[in-house]
Protein backbone atom coordinates (compact mmCIF):
# COMPACT_ATOMS: atom_id res chain seq x y z
CA UNK A 1 0.00 0.00 0.00
CA UNK A 2 2.43 2.44 0.40
CA UNK A 3 4.64 1.68 -2.36
CA UNK A 4 1.37 2.25 -4.20
CA UNK A 5 1.07 6.10 -2.40
CA UNK A 6 4.54 6.33 -3.49
CA UNK A 7 3.48 6.32 -6.75
CA UNK A 8 1.09 8.10 -7.47
CA UNK A 9 0.83 11.72 -7.86
CA UNK A 10 -1.56 14.53 -8.48
CA UNK A 11 -0.85 16.82 -11.58
CA UNK A 12 -1.97 20.79 -11.14
CA UNK A 13 -3.97 20.51 -13.30
CA UNK A 14 -6.30 18.31 -11.03
CA UNK A 15 -6.22 21.33 -8.69
CA UNK A 16 -7.21 23.61 -11.24
CA UNK A 17 -10.25 21.53 -12.25
CA UNK A 18 -11.46 21.04 -8.89
CA UNK A 19 -10.96 25.25 -7.87
CA UNK A 20 -13.17 25.48 -11.04
CA UNK A 21 -16.00 23.40 -9.90
CA UNK A 22 -15.59 24.54 -6.30
CA UNK A 23 -16.55 28.00 -7.87
CA UNK A 24 -19.16 26.99 -9.19
CA UNK A 25 -20.52 25.90 -6.40
CA UNK A 26 -19.78 29.18 -4.69
CA UNK A 27 -21.82 31.13 -7.35
CA UNK A 28 -24.88 28.49 -7.32
CA UNK A 29 -25.67 30.42 -4.23
CA UNK A 30 -26.31 33.61 -6.30
CA UNK A 31 -27.35 32.17 -9.05
CA UNK A 32 -29.46 28.61 -8.64
CA UNK A 33 -29.79 27.58 -12.28
CA UNK A 34 -25.88 26.40 -12.30
CA UNK A 35 -26.38 24.12 -9.15
CA UNK A 36 -27.08 21.64 -11.24
CA UNK A 37 -24.48 21.68 -14.08
CA UNK A 38 -22.11 22.05 -11.11
CA UNK A 39 -23.04 18.48 -9.54
CA UNK A 40 -22.94 17.36 -12.93
CA UNK A 41 -19.37 18.44 -13.49
CA UNK A 42 -18.70 17.36 -9.95
CA UNK A 43 -19.63 13.79 -10.95
CA UNK A 44 -18.50 13.55 -14.48
CA UNK A 45 -15.21 14.73 -12.85
CA UNK A 46 -14.67 12.00 -10.19
CA UNK A 47 -15.68 9.17 -13.27
CA UNK A 48 -12.88 10.92 -15.31
CA UNK A 49 -10.48 10.70 -12.53
CA UNK A 50 -11.73 7.23 -11.63
CA UNK A 51 -10.71 6.01 -15.67
CA UNK A 52 -7.58 8.43 -15.71
CA UNK A 53 -6.30 5.95 -12.63
CA UNK A 54 -7.46 2.48 -14.30
CA UNK A 55 -5.58 3.70 -17.37
CA UNK A 56 -2.87 4.17 -15.63
CA UNK A 57 -2.68 1.55 -13.03
CA UNK A 58 -4.69 -1.32 -14.86
CA UNK A 59 -1.40 -1.80 -16.87
CA UNK A 60 1.44 -4.88 -17.78
CA UNK A 61 3.97 -5.67 -15.13
CA UNK A 62 6.70 -3.56 -17.32
CA UNK A 63 4.51 -0.86 -18.15
CA UNK A 64 7.73 1.20 -19.08
CA UNK A 65 10.86 0.16 -19.80
CA UNK A 66 13.74 2.95 -19.26
CA UNK A 67 17.55 3.37 -18.77
CA UNK A 68 20.04 5.54 -18.29
CA UNK A 69 22.89 4.88 -20.71
CA UNK A 70 26.42 7.03 -19.50
CA UNK A 71 29.68 6.35 -20.95
CA UNK A 72 31.81 3.77 -18.79
CA UNK A 73 33.83 7.34 -17.74
CA UNK A 74 33.63 11.18 -18.58
CA UNK A 75 35.76 13.08 -19.94
CA UNK A 76 36.89 15.92 -18.55
CA UNK A 77 36.38 19.58 -20.08
CA UNK A 78 34.50 18.19 -22.12
CA UNK A 79 30.90 17.52 -23.26
CA UNK A 80 29.62 14.03 -22.28
CA UNK A 81 26.47 12.55 -24.08
CA UNK A 82 23.84 10.74 -21.88
CA UNK A 83 20.95 8.95 -23.35
CA UNK A 84 18.16 7.54 -22.04
CA UNK A 85 16.36 5.19 -23.28
CA UNK A 86 12.34 4.56 -23.57
CA UNK A 87 9.68 2.52 -24.12
CA UNK A 88 5.55 2.86 -23.99
CA UNK A 89 3.96 -0.71 -23.13
CA UNK A 90 0.94 0.74 -22.30
CA UNK A 91 -1.61 0.17 -24.22
CA UNK A 92 -2.09 4.07 -25.10
CA UNK A 93 -0.41 6.93 -25.82
CA UNK A 94 1.34 8.83 -22.57
CA UNK A 95 2.51 11.63 -21.53
CA UNK A 96 6.14 11.51 -19.72
CA UNK A 97 8.05 13.56 -17.60
CA UNK A 98 11.90 12.20 -17.02
CA UNK A 99 13.85 13.84 -14.01
CA UNK A 100 17.46 12.19 -14.13
CA UNK A 101 18.89 13.24 -10.50
CA UNK A 102 22.26 14.64 -12.21
CA UNK A 103 25.60 14.66 -9.62
CA UNK A 104 25.52 17.35 -7.22
CA UNK A 105 28.88 18.27 -8.84
CA UNK A 106 27.21 20.33 -12.35
CA UNK A 107 24.45 21.99 -9.87
CA UNK A 108 21.93 21.30 -12.51
CA UNK A 109 18.21 21.81 -10.18
CA UNK A 110 16.07 22.00 -12.92
CA UNK A 111 16.24 19.49 -15.46
CA UNK A 112 13.55 17.78 -17.68
CA UNK A 113 12.27 16.01 -20.40
CA UNK A 114 8.62 15.95 -21.50
CA UNK A 115 7.37 14.34 -24.41
CA UNK A 116 4.77 12.28 -25.37
CA UNK A 117 4.89 8.36 -26.43
CA UNK A 118 2.82 6.47 -28.44
CA UNK A 119 1.63 3.10 -27.29
CA UNK A 120 4.91 0.29 -28.05
CA UNK A 121 6.96 3.23 -29.13
CA UNK A 122 10.78 3.31 -28.20
CA UNK A 123 12.48 6.85 -28.33
CA UNK A 124 15.51 8.00 -27.10
CA UNK A 125 16.36 11.46 -25.08
CA UNK A 126 19.60 12.54 -24.99
CA UNK A 127 21.51 15.67 -23.20
CA UNK A 128 24.84 16.70 -22.13
CA UNK A 129 27.45 17.05 -19.46
CA UNK A 130 30.85 18.77 -19.18
CA UNK A 131 32.78 18.09 -16.21
CA UNK A 132 35.28 20.27 -14.57
CA UNK A 133 36.73 18.38 -11.98
CA UNK A 134 38.44 14.82 -11.91
CA UNK A 135 36.37 11.92 -9.56
CA UNK A 136 33.62 9.95 -9.29
CA UNK A 137 30.15 11.25 -9.88
CA UNK A 138 26.79 9.68 -8.45
CA UNK A 139 23.64 9.71 -10.65
CA UNK A 140 20.49 9.53 -8.48
CA UNK A 141 17.53 7.52 -9.64
CA UNK A 142 15.95 8.45 -12.63
CA UNK A 143 12.13 9.03 -12.37
CA UNK A 144 9.64 8.66 -14.98
CA UNK A 145 6.59 10.49 -14.15
CA UNK A 146 3.81 9.17 -16.55
CA UNK A 147 0.44 10.27 -17.58
CA UNK A 148 -2.47 9.57 -19.75
CA UNK A 149 -4.59 12.13 -22.07
CA UNK A 150 -6.70 13.31 -18.94
CA UNK A 151 -3.52 14.48 -17.16
CA UNK A 152 -5.38 14.76 -13.74
CA UNK A 153 -2.50 12.05 -11.98
CA UNK A 154 0.66 10.57 -12.50
CA UNK A 155 2.16 7.46 -11.86
CA UNK A 156 5.88 7.74 -10.93
CA UNK A 157 8.47 4.80 -12.27
CA UNK A 158 12.18 4.69 -10.76
CA UNK A 159 15.15 3.10 -12.66
CA UNK A 160 18.99 3.26 -12.56
CA UNK A 161 19.06 3.75 -8.86
CA UNK A 162 22.86 5.70 -7.57
CA UNK A 163 24.87 5.11 -10.66
CA UNK A 164 29.26 6.18 -9.95
CA UNK A 165 30.83 6.99 -13.33
CA UNK A 166 34.38 8.52 -12.96
CA UNK A 167 35.86 11.38 -14.60
CA UNK A 168 38.81 10.75 -15.95
CA UNK A 169 41.65 13.64 -17.87
CA UNK A 170 40.34 14.08 -21.61
CA UNK A 171 40.51 11.35 -23.07
CA UNK A 172 38.06 12.90 -25.83
CA UNK A 173 40.34 15.95 -26.48
CA UNK A 174 43.14 13.02 -26.93
CA UNK A 175 41.79 10.89 -29.45
CA UNK A 176 40.53 14.08 -31.44
CA UNK A 177 43.85 14.85 -31.80
CA UNK A 178 45.25 11.34 -32.40
CA UNK A 179 42.78 11.05 -35.34
CA UNK A 180 43.84 14.17 -36.96
CA UNK A 181 47.95 13.09 -36.24
CA UNK A 182 46.87 10.17 -37.83
CA UNK A 183 45.04 11.44 -40.85
CA UNK A 184 47.85 14.47 -41.16
CA UNK A 185 44.90 16.81 -40.89
CA UNK A 186 46.46 18.42 -37.39
CA UNK A 187 46.76 21.97 -39.00
CA UNK A 188 43.04 22.06 -38.57
CA UNK A 189 43.41 22.57 -34.85
CA UNK A 190 46.34 25.29 -34.92
CA UNK A 191 49.25 22.72 -35.60
CA UNK A 192 51.29 24.15 -37.40
CA UNK A 193 53.44 22.67 -40.94
CA UNK A 194 57.02 22.42 -38.85
CA UNK A 195 59.89 22.48 -41.88
CA UNK A 196 62.68 20.10 -41.14
CA UNK A 197 66.03 21.94 -40.57
CA UNK A 198 67.78 18.85 -41.70
CA UNK A 199 67.74 14.86 -41.99
CA UNK A 200 69.21 12.64 -38.77
CA UNK A 201 71.75 10.39 -39.33
CA UNK A 202 69.11 7.47 -39.50
CA UNK A 203 68.57 5.95 -43.05
CA UNK A 204 65.72 4.31 -43.64
CA UNK A 205 65.65 3.28 -47.77
CA UNK A 206 65.99 4.57 -51.39
CA UNK A 207 63.23 5.47 -53.30
CA UNK A 208 61.89 7.02 -56.79
CA UNK A 209 61.91 11.13 -56.74
CA UNK A 210 58.14 12.28 -56.08
CA UNK A 211 57.59 15.46 -57.04
CA UNK A 212 57.95 17.66 -53.62
CA UNK A 213 60.52 15.87 -52.27
CA UNK A 214 63.68 18.03 -51.13
CA UNK A 215 66.26 17.68 -54.13
CA UNK A 216 68.98 18.19 -51.79
CA UNK A 217 68.37 14.07 -50.70
CA UNK A 218 68.58 13.08 -54.11
CA UNK A 219 70.77 9.56 -54.64
CA UNK A 220 72.99 10.28 -57.47
CA UNK A 221 74.66 7.02 -57.63
CA UNK A 222 71.44 5.07 -57.83
CA UNK A 223 70.02 7.84 -60.06
CA UNK A 224 72.66 7.19 -62.85
CA UNK A 225 72.40 3.39 -62.29
CA UNK A 226 68.78 3.17 -62.48
CA UNK A 227 68.57 5.82 -65.26
CA UNK A 228 65.41 8.10 -62.94
CA UNK A 229 65.57 10.51 -60.06
CA UNK A 230 66.14 8.89 -56.26
CA UNK A 231 66.20 10.32 -53.12
CA UNK A 232 67.44 8.87 -49.94
CA UNK A 233 64.75 8.59 -47.34
CA UNK A 234 65.08 9.09 -43.56
CA UNK A 235 63.40 8.35 -40.87
CA UNK A 236 62.80 10.27 -37.78
CA UNK A 237 64.39 9.28 -34.56
CA UNK A 238 63.08 7.25 -32.63
CA UNK A 239 62.14 5.72 -29.21
CA UNK A 240 63.47 9.25 -27.12
CA UNK A 241 62.09 10.37 -23.87
CA UNK A 242 59.53 12.07 -23.70
CA UNK A 243 58.56 13.40 -19.57
CA UNK A 244 55.71 15.42 -18.19
CA UNK A 245 56.32 17.19 -14.96
CA UNK A 246 53.29 18.37 -13.48
CA UNK A 247 53.42 20.81 -10.07
CA UNK A 248 50.61 19.73 -8.04
CA UNK A 249 51.48 22.52 -5.29
CA UNK A 250 48.74 25.85 -4.71
CA UNK A 251 50.30 27.23 -7.98
CA UNK A 252 48.00 25.16 -10.02
CA UNK A 253 44.89 25.92 -8.16
CA UNK A 254 43.84 29.18 -10.13
CA UNK A 255 40.45 28.49 -11.96
CA UNK A 256 39.93 29.33 -15.80
CA UNK A 257 36.67 29.01 -17.32
CA UNK A 258 35.35 26.45 -14.29
CA UNK A 259 38.34 24.27 -14.60
CA UNK A 260 42.01 24.43 -12.62
CA UNK A 261 44.88 25.03 -14.35
CA UNK A 262 46.14 21.46 -12.92
CA UNK A 263 43.46 20.07 -14.99
CA UNK A 264 44.28 22.08 -17.87
CA UNK A 265 48.03 20.43 -17.72
CA UNK A 266 46.74 16.95 -16.91
CA UNK A 267 44.61 17.19 -20.12
CA UNK A 268 47.15 18.24 -22.04
CA UNK A 269 50.38 15.53 -20.71
CA UNK A 270 47.66 12.86 -21.88
CA UNK A 271 47.03 14.33 -25.01
CA UNK A 272 51.47 14.92 -25.23
CA UNK A 273 52.02 11.78 -24.50
CA UNK A 274 49.68 9.89 -26.79
CA UNK A 275 51.15 12.19 -29.64
CA UNK A 276 54.97 11.22 -28.43
CA UNK A 277 54.17 7.70 -28.48
CA UNK A 278 52.40 7.97 -32.13
CA UNK A 279 55.94 9.05 -32.80
CA UNK A 280 57.29 5.95 -31.53
CA UNK A 281 58.94 7.72 -28.74
CA UNK A 282 58.22 6.91 -25.03
CA UNK A 283 56.14 8.78 -22.98
CA UNK A 284 56.87 9.05 -19.07
CA UNK A 285 55.06 10.92 -16.14
CA UNK A 286 56.67 12.76 -13.01
CA UNK A 287 54.14 14.94 -10.26
CA UNK A 288 55.42 16.25 -7.59
CA UNK A 289 54.80 19.32 -5.10
CA UNK A 290 57.51 19.36 -1.89
CA UNK A 291 57.85 15.38 -2.62
CA UNK A 292 58.11 13.16 -5.76
CA UNK A 293 54.04 12.15 -5.83
CA UNK A 294 54.34 9.66 -8.51
CA UNK A 295 57.10 8.27 -11.05
CA UNK A 296 56.30 6.74 -13.86
CA UNK A 297 58.92 5.39 -16.39
CA UNK A 298 59.00 6.50 -19.91
CA UNK A 299 57.68 3.44 -21.90
CA UNK A 300 55.93 2.97 -25.46
CA UNK A 301 54.27 -0.39 -24.42
CA UNK A 302 50.51 -0.65 -24.93
CA UNK A 303 49.68 -0.56 -21.75
CA UNK A 304 52.06 2.39 -21.21
CA UNK A 305 48.60 5.50 -21.92
CA UNK A 306 46.33 3.37 -19.63
CA UNK A 307 48.80 3.70 -16.95
CA UNK A 308 49.38 7.66 -17.61
CA UNK A 309 45.40 7.69 -17.80
CA UNK A 310 44.89 6.30 -14.34
CA UNK A 311 48.08 7.58 -12.67
CA UNK A 312 46.74 11.35 -13.75
CA UNK A 313 43.21 10.90 -12.68
CA UNK A 314 44.27 9.96 -8.85
CA UNK A 315 46.13 13.73 -9.17
CA UNK A 316 45.24 15.95 -6.48
CA UNK A 317 46.19 19.68 -5.21
CA UNK A 318 48.08 19.10 -1.87
CA UNK A 319 48.76 23.29 -1.62
CA UNK A 320 52.44 23.07 -0.71
CA UNK A 321 55.25 25.03 -2.29
CA UNK A 322 56.75 22.64 -5.09
CA UNK A 323 60.45 21.73 -4.63
CA UNK A 324 62.69 22.26 -7.73
CA UNK A 325 65.73 20.97 -5.62
CA UNK A 326 63.79 17.32 -4.91
CA UNK A 327 62.60 17.33 -8.44
CA UNK A 328 66.59 17.75 -10.00
CA UNK A 329 67.57 15.34 -7.66
CA UNK A 330 64.91 12.82 -8.54
CA UNK A 331 65.62 13.52 -11.94
CA UNK A 332 69.53 13.44 -11.76
CA UNK A 333 69.15 9.68 -10.27
CA UNK A 334 66.45 8.15 -12.17
CA UNK A 335 66.26 9.82 -16.05
CA UNK A 336 70.10 9.06 -17.21
CA UNK A 337 69.70 9.59 -20.92
CA UNK A 338 68.57 13.05 -22.47
CA UNK A 339 65.10 13.50 -22.77
CA UNK A 340 62.47 16.17 -23.10
CA UNK A 341 61.46 16.97 -20.08
CA UNK A 342 58.02 19.16 -20.34
CA UNK A 343 57.83 21.36 -17.25
CA UNK A 344 54.13 22.27 -16.23
CA UNK A 345 53.98 24.96 -13.32
CA UNK A 346 53.04 28.47 -13.18
CA UNK A 347 54.98 31.34 -12.82
CA UNK A 348 53.58 34.84 -11.55
CA UNK A 349 56.29 36.96 -10.67
CA UNK A 350 60.17 37.38 -11.74
CA UNK A 351 61.44 36.46 -8.21
CA UNK A 352 59.51 33.07 -8.26
CA UNK A 353 60.99 32.06 -10.96
CA UNK A 354 64.65 33.23 -10.07
CA UNK A 355 64.02 30.77 -6.93
CA UNK A 356 64.29 28.14 -9.04
CA UNK A 357 66.15 29.19 -11.93
CA UNK A 358 69.78 27.14 -11.15
CA UNK A 359 67.56 24.08 -10.88
CA UNK A 360 66.41 24.82 -14.00
CA UNK A 361 69.66 25.63 -15.75
CA UNK A 362 71.50 22.20 -13.98
CA UNK A 363 68.59 20.47 -15.41
CA UNK A 364 68.91 21.83 -18.84
CA UNK A 365 72.82 20.83 -19.49
CA UNK A 366 71.62 17.01 -19.65
CA UNK A 367 67.98 17.43 -21.09
CA UNK A 368 65.96 19.34 -23.42
CA UNK A 369 63.47 21.15 -20.61
CA UNK A 370 60.37 22.92 -21.88
CA UNK A 371 58.90 25.22 -18.95
CA UNK A 372 55.29 25.98 -19.32
CA UNK A 373 53.49 28.54 -17.40
CA UNK A 374 50.10 30.62 -17.66
CA UNK A 375 48.98 33.43 -18.79
CA UNK A 376 46.92 35.27 -16.13
CA UNK A 377 43.70 36.09 -18.50
CA UNK A 378 42.31 38.50 -15.51
CA UNK A 379 45.50 40.32 -15.26
CA UNK A 380 45.11 40.76 -19.68
CA UNK A 381 41.42 42.01 -19.12
CA UNK A 382 42.20 44.34 -16.91
CA UNK A 383 45.16 45.44 -19.43
CA UNK A 384 43.08 45.70 -22.56
CA UNK A 385 40.56 48.27 -21.13
CA UNK A 386 40.07 51.37 -21.18
CA UNK A 387 40.69 53.85 -18.14
CA UNK A 388 38.93 56.90 -17.25
CA UNK A 389 39.77 56.99 -13.67
CA UNK A 390 43.08 57.43 -11.98
CA UNK A 391 42.08 54.19 -9.81
CA UNK A 392 41.64 52.52 -12.95
CA UNK A 393 45.36 54.22 -14.03
CA UNK A 394 46.86 52.93 -11.10
CA UNK A 395 45.08 49.02 -11.56
CA UNK A 396 46.39 49.01 -15.03
CA UNK A 397 49.65 49.78 -14.17
CA UNK A 398 49.84 46.98 -12.12
CA UNK A 399 48.53 44.72 -14.85
CA UNK A 400 51.13 46.10 -17.02
CA UNK A 401 53.72 45.43 -14.52
CA UNK A 402 52.51 41.52 -14.32
CA UNK A 403 52.82 40.98 -17.73
CA UNK A 404 56.23 42.39 -18.12
CA UNK A 405 57.26 40.08 -15.75
CA UNK A 406 55.64 37.50 -17.63
CA UNK A 407 57.96 38.44 -20.76
CA UNK A 408 60.89 38.86 -18.59
CA UNK A 409 60.44 35.26 -17.56
CA UNK A 410 60.85 33.99 -21.09
CA UNK A 411 63.78 35.89 -21.94
CA UNK A 412 65.72 34.55 -18.93
CA UNK A 413 64.71 31.19 -19.11
CA UNK A 414 66.29 31.63 -22.78
CA UNK A 415 69.81 32.84 -21.54
CA UNK A 416 70.35 29.98 -19.05
CA UNK A 417 69.23 27.63 -22.34
CA UNK A 418 65.52 26.35 -20.98
CA UNK A 419 62.42 26.56 -23.28
CA UNK A 420 59.57 28.06 -22.33
CA UNK A 421 55.62 27.97 -23.08
CA UNK A 422 53.88 31.68 -22.06
CA UNK A 423 49.57 29.97 -23.02
CA UNK A 424 46.35 30.88 -21.95
CA UNK A 425 44.72 27.22 -20.54
CA UNK A 426 42.66 26.74 -23.35
CA UNK A 427 45.37 26.85 -26.14
CA UNK A 428 47.95 24.76 -23.99
CA UNK A 429 47.31 21.42 -25.69
CA UNK A 430 48.24 23.36 -29.48
CA UNK A 431 50.63 25.57 -28.30
CA UNK A 432 52.52 22.32 -26.66
CA UNK A 433 51.86 20.29 -29.57
CA UNK A 434 53.76 22.88 -31.82
CA UNK A 435 56.70 23.47 -30.08
CA UNK A 436 57.21 19.08 -29.28
CA UNK A 437 57.05 18.63 -33.53
CA UNK A 438 59.52 21.94 -33.86
CA UNK A 439 61.74 19.78 -31.18
CA UNK A 440 61.36 16.97 -33.23
CA UNK A 441 61.75 18.58 -36.61
CA UNK A 442 65.22 20.30 -35.36
CA UNK A 443 66.44 17.12 -33.82
CA UNK A 444 67.22 18.80 -30.46
CA UNK A 445 66.79 16.02 -28.22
Amino acid sequence: MLKFFKSLYIRHFFFYIWIGVIFLFVISFFFPFILAFAKALFWVLWAIIFIDFLLLYNAPAKAIIAKRETPEKLSNGDENKITIFFKNNYRIKINIKIIDEIPFQFQVRDFEINSEIASEQEKNFSYQLKPTQRGEYSFGNLNIYVSSIFGLISRKYVFDRNLLVPVYPSFIQMRKYELMAISNRLTEVGIKKIRKIANNNEFEQIKDYIKGDDYRTINWKATARKQQLMVNQYQDEKSQQVYSLIDMSRNMKMPFESMTLLDYAINASLVISNIAMLKHDKAGLITYSNSIHSYLPADRSKKQLLNIMELLYKQTTDYKEPDFEMVFGTIYRKITHRSLLLLYTNFEGISSMRRQLKYLSKLAKNHLVLVIFFENTEVNKIFEAKVQTLQEVYIKTIAEKFNFEKRLIIKELAQNGVHSILTKPNQLTVNLINKYLEFKARSLF
